[in-house]
């Protein structure tokens, strides 16, 4: 059974398939439901996943979807920061990770309450990053990404897209290990969407497996995305809900440990049954 060390020395176990739900505290992320403008919307948001049996809950300030412009540090900050907070003082004991790739806003969201790092960079856009994560002792979660946010989807090409993404996950598994990181501080993401095409995201998922290999937790991060759409012909983000609970059920009975979802109870659902009839 995987499990990581959180930065007060509990382990947390991966016993079955964890729910992250999604907070964005965004106005313009790819799918409209989701995003929350302000405390109120996002404690709201937060209490209902926590009802309806979230694992994490997972807070972003910046839309990370295709062809999207980065926000300001200040911004990001300013926008994530009060909701964690707000989160850590309705719940003292829901795991929260914040969605970002600067260094700043990381160790602002730990001292604020949150647990985990969500880095869709793997430490490459923050040089800073392996120094907070090392500093405050929390898990991170590592994510491939080609190219960035804003050009990603630019004609990504690979030659074999599991094993390009498999050596990539691995070589920042090394430089987190090599610079002071011990492994059960460590997530991996195979990043479905960040500059990949619709056969690229079908590889990675079908294959989901090989990953394992890696020998840390795995994230999977499906929910509502454009190769959901394209597989049910052209269906819009907010017809996506049972592309994205098949995928969940596919990664449950694969093993994945945790899958990131805009959609709590559904997906929290789906996968109980999958558990049952494993």
């Amino acid at each position: 059974m995987n499990y990581i060390t959180l930065k007060d020395g509990r382990k947390y176990y991966f016993d079955g398939t964890k729910i992250m739900g999604i907070i964005n505290a965004t106005p313009d992320s790819f799918y409209t439901e989701s995003r929350v403008e302000g405390i109120e919307k996002a404690l709201d948001k937060a209490k209902k996943m926590i009802e309806e049996g979230v694992d994490i809950l997972d807070v972003g300030g910046e839309s990370t979807r295709p062809g999207s412009d980065p926000v300001s540090e200040e911004e990001e900050i300013k926008r994530v920061i009060p909701v964690i907070e707000a989160i850590r003082n309705l719940n003292k004991d829901i795991l929260i990770s914040v969605d970002t790739y600067r260094a700043k806003t990381a160790k602002l969201a730990i001292e604020a309450g949150a647990d985990i790092i969500n880095d869709i960079s793997a430490m490459t856009f923050d040089e800073n990053m392996i120094n907070i994560v090392k500093e405050y002792k929390v898990p991170i979660i590592l994510m491939h990404i080609k190219g960035t946010p804003k050009n990603m989807q630019e004609n990504p090409y690979y030659h074999n897209v599991v094993s390009e993404v498999y050596e990539f996950l691995q070589k920042r598994i090394e430089f987190a290990l090599n610079n002071g990181i011990s492994k059960d501080k460590i997530i991996i993401d195979p990043g479905i969407g960040f500059g990949k095409l619709y056969k690229h995201n079908i590889e990675l998922i079908k294959n989901i497996d090989v990953f394992k290999r890696l020998g840390c937790p795995i994230l999977l991060a499906h929910s509502r995305k454009s190769t959901i759409g394209i597989a049910l012909g052209n269906l819009p983000p907010e017809e996506r809900l049972e592309g994205t609970i098949a995928i969940s059920c596919y990664a449950a009975l694969h093993g994945v440990d945790m899958v990131r979802v805009h959609d709590v109870k559904e997906n929290k659902r789906a996968i109980t049954m999958i558990e049952v009839l494993k």
